[in-house]
């Protein structure tokens, strides 16, 4: 009786050890498998964020790239204050060369007009007032 008591105990702790060592042999390639079919589901949504992401940082790079030209744009602006100020005195000093010159021309027309009446014949006051309206 003792001998069969004794293989039954065998047999349940020889058991138990065979069913851990199954347990624990098959235990990584489950965790192998599992971690094998999340990948599989999660890589297209992984490649997909990366795509995203790399065309986010694409557009992101020409936005720099782009305020960092205006910004130099606006910095090199503010040293060539000096030069618009010199192109407007210039302009305004065009500007008065023209009028004097417009109304040189004026008042030389209007003593052509006045040398071709005297010589017409016509009389002095209305020679003078076409001097005058010239100018």
């Amino acid at each position: 009786m003792e001998d069969q008591e004794m293989q039954l105990k065998v047999r349940r702790v020889t058991d138990k050890f065979t069913e851990s060592m199954y347990v624990l042999a098959n235990e990584p390639s489950v965790a192998l498998y599992r971690l094998q079919e999340h990948v599989r589901r999660s890589l297209p949504e992984l490649v997909q964020h990366k795509t995203d992401m790399q065309s986010w940082e694409e557009q992101s790079q020409g936005a720099i790239y782009t305020v960092e030209y205006a910004c130099s744009a606006v910095k090199s602006m503010n040293n060539s204050s000096l030069y618009f100020k010199n192109i407007d005195s210039l302009l305004r000093q065009a500007t008065s060369m023209k009028e004097q010159i417009n109304n040189s021309q004026g008042r030389r027309a209007g003593v052509r007009r006045l040398a071709t009446k005297w010589k017409g014949g016509g009389s002095i006051h209305s020679s003078y007032s076409v001097l005058v309206k010239s100018t």
